[in-house]
């Protein structure tokens, strides 16, 4: 086996590994949560909604805190390296704290902007300050697990994310429907779930981070000022990750209060179908954290020749994984919506809708390792913001007003016309790609 293939394999399969697990997991939650109804399940992915915000923006300290760790590893540079660890630490908890207070002091604000479903709204405050308090452990658990990653120990976190999976998985069957004893509490009890399964997750992790840079004969360097770069290069990287990322979420939450004003029953049905989209996207997610940490490294020793060979090599991969896992979807919608106790006519929208993203697969599975991975690694995030804008807020989002407001199309339709914001995006980094500009070496 090649080194490029060993490498691959250690930083992937456990990357994709864990994402399967979480979203796995996560289908066993909303199919918990889908026993209380369509106001449950409705509630529980709205606040879905302004976690997606936060969840992209602690992507986006992540993302740079894994180009710079794996750029200076690959160059050599101890101190650097670790000077990206401790910034992106203190970067990620100043910004979680942030959305801690936001969503557990104005849930009903926040929620309001969503639905003004009285229903929804009720069970979506009883939920959501307690999924706010999780966001400082996702948080430190996001930047411990990006620094893992570039030192080739993916195995710790996935091993953290199995643990905690079980833990948040069995205190919802405990809580929710009162089990051993134990109160109902209905959604709290998700909610609570939740937040002892990240504290775990961070618990587990971090003794492994520490045992892994004793392994490793390391010796951390606590320090927040770069020699190598300026503070400024640092916020020229994050700024445009950040931005790109809070543009395509809110994005993302435009088009879910579309949908929310579609009708409860349409909202249910895109909502039950969300665990299955994370579930085949984490299906190749490995592929895209692996060319992030892999093309990185070549930069950073300024092979640029062989960054740019390993890049297509992991395309490839992905192209060929995503269309199986897309054919394995279409057979299996009409097995996993009948788990819901939902309505028929939900059944049937959120089957069609799953078949729809099916099909968009491919194509969604070559933005991430693109956009997510590769196009970053040379830490030239502007092109990325630009691209991502241009999709989100230029194609998918007047698609989606278009759909929903003039031509009236029912949910199936709005979702199929504004999922080819995808295509357009595919062609552009494509064509930034080829031109080899991303190719960048900071060290």
């Amino acid at each position: 086996m090649s080194g490029f293939v060993r490498t691959l394999a250690r930083i992937a399969v456990p990357v994709t590994l864990q994402s399967m697990l979480q979203a796995s997991f996560s289908i066993i939650d909303q199919v918990m949560i889908g026993q209380l109804g369509e106001e449950s399940i409705a509630a529980v992915g709205l606040c879905g909604n302004f976690t997606l915000i936060f969840s992209v923006v602690m992507n986006a300290v992540g993302a740079v805190a894994g180009i710079l760790i794996a750029q200076f590893l690959g160059a050599g540079d101890r101190r650097e390296a670790w000077c990206s660890f401790f910034v992106s630490t203190l970067t990620g908890t100043i910004l979680a704290s942030l959305f801690t207070f936001a969503a557990a002091l104005f849930p009903a604000p926040i929620l309001s902007l969503y639905t003004n479903d009285a229903g929804i709204l009720k069970a979506g405050c009883l939920y959501f300050p307690l999924i706010a308090l999780a966001y400082i452990p996702m948080a430190l658990s996001n930047v411990f697990s990006a620094y893992l990653r570039c030192k080739e120990h993916a195995g710790i976190p996935f091993l953290a994310s199995l643990i905690s999976v079980f833990v948040n998985t069995g205190l919802n069957y405990v809580l929710i429907f009162g089990a051993l004893g134990a109160p109902t509490l209905g959604i709290q009890g998700a909610g609570i779930a939740t937040l002892v399964s990240q504290l775990v997750n961070l618990g587990l992790i971090l003794p492994g981070l520490i045992r892994s840079v004793q392994k490793d004969g390391d010796r951390p360097v606590f320090t927040l000022s770069f020699t190598r770069i300026r503070p400024r290069d640092y916020l020229i990287m994050i700024l445009p990750i950040l931005v790109s990322e809070f543009l395509w979420s809110l994005g993302q939450n435009v088009e879910s209060a579309f949908y929310g004003h579609l009708g409860t029953d349409s909202l249910a049905a895109y909502t039950l179908t969300s665990p299955v989209q994370s579930l085949v996207v984490g299906a190749l997610s490995g592929l895209s954290a692996a060319s992030g940490v892999i093309v990185g490294k070549r930069l950073g020793s300024r092979e640029t020749d062989a960054a740019y060979q390993d890049s297509k090599k992991i395309m490839i991969a992905g192209l060929f994984g995503s269309v199986l896992v897309s054919v394995l979807l279409i057979f299996l919608t009409g097995t996993y919506v009948s788990f819901y106790n939902v309505s028929d006519a939900v059944r049937a929208t959120g089957r069609i809708l799953l078949m729809v993203f099916a099909l968009y697969a491919p194509v969604k599975v070559e933005n991430m390792i693109l956009g997510g991975g590769i196009l970053k690694s040379g830490g030239d995030t502007k092109t990325v913001l630009v691209i991502d804008t241009l999709g989100t807020w230029c194609v998918g989002i007047p698609l989606c007003l278009l759909a929903a407001r003039v031509l009236h199309f029912d949910i199936v339709g709005v979702y199929s016309l504004l999922t080819t914001e995808e295509i357009f995006r595919l062609v552009l980094s494509l064509v930034v790609f080829r031109k080899k500009k991303w190719m960048i070496s900071l060290s």
